[in-house]
């Protein structure tokens, strides 16, 4: 079976997919963590919270422990579709993380192991840019040098201004998805469009593959638990004798409703949201970036009590 995702080094660029014997590979330089001070304030009203949709919500149970996603279909909706599809199959159920690369990410999804396999779907096309129209619910946090710096959901974003929409020929402006850290991302072949099972969840920032890699949505709890995975790849014989695993992966829809977790992600055009953002815009000068920023969650998880 051809590989399928291979990380190379080229010129400083860090271009993701499964690593191959041929291609020696080095981990990213490290990033430094924002140092970002805690923001004391009174808990917000409920109207602040926005419910995430069960159909959006991924639940990841790993051998380090839960892992929720939220989904983002406006932004990639073939990926978002071929991640309930095989997460309703129980093709997720048992896979190693196979390649987790500290300072970078942690990648799963070959029921093979070794960074070779894929389910027995087509391959998808690649979704690295989406269309923003004046429906999509968007939030700005930020406008450097006339681009749009914002959210869509708890996924941070960069658009071309909405002035712009009347000049082009769907009314829409150009955007895309910013690896910050526990984006998801889907792994590919160096061919733009050859995702398929496999995907990756960010350990910290990595903006290189912004525009290069389909992302399909961000952890909005455990990323602890995503930095916590055992480091290690193949083929290059550093994989752990036992590599954490996902236990089960399911759609929080798919799960009966007592069963289920729900999550309320504090919605980023909030009053308290904005005084967090300019808080840490503060702080960070000119150091800011949306990475910066990380939307509170409220949980409620019947597997926890």
């Amino acid at each position: 079976m051809r590989p399928v995702n291979v990380i190379k080094a080229l010129t400083g660029l860090m271009v993701l997919a499964m690593a191959t014997p041929a291609a020696a590979q080095e981990a990213p330089p490290p990033a430094q963590p924002a140092d970002v001070p805690p923001v004391t304030a009174a808990p917000p009203p409920s109207q602040d919270w926005r419910l995430v949709a069960p159909e959006n919500l991924l639940i990841i149970d790993t051998t380090k422990g839960r892992i929720l996603v939220e989904m983002a279909p406006a932004i990639a909706p073939l990926h978002v579709e071929r991640i309930r599809l095989l997460s309703g199959l129980g093709f997720y159920d048992g896979l190693a993380w196979h390649r987790v690369i500290d300072w970078f990410m942690a990648q799963t999804g070959d029921p093979l192991g070794t960074g070779d396999g894929q389910s027995a779907y087509p391959d998808l096309v690649g979704e690295f840019t989406f269309r923003r129209g004046p429906d999509m619910d968007f939030t700005p946090v930020a406008a450097p040098m006339g681009a749009l710096l914002g959210f869509v959901g708890s996924l941070p974003v960069q658009t071309q201004p909405a002035e712009l929409m009347p000049r082009t020929s769907d009314g829409m402006v150009h955007g895309w998805a910013m690896y910050c850290p526990g984006v998801a991302g889907m792994a590919r072949d160096e061919d733009p469009d050859t995702a398929n099972s496999q995907f990756f969840l960010m350990r910290q920032a990595y903006p290189s593959l912004d525009k290069r890699y389909t992302v399909w949505g961000r952890v909005i709890v455990g990323l602890d638990v995503v930095r916590a995975l055992k480091v290690g790849e193949e083929p290059s014989g550093m994989v752990p004798a036992e590599p954490d695993r996902m236990l089960r992966v399911r759609v929080a829809s798919d799960l009966p409703v007592e069963s289920r977790p729900t999550a309320r992600v504090l919605d980023a055009g909030s009053p308290i949201f904005a005084t967090t953002i300019e808080s840490v815009r503060l702080h960070r000068g000119a150091d800011f970036s949306i990475c910066d920023l990380e939307l509170p969650v409220q949980v409620s998880d019947p597997a926890f009590g």
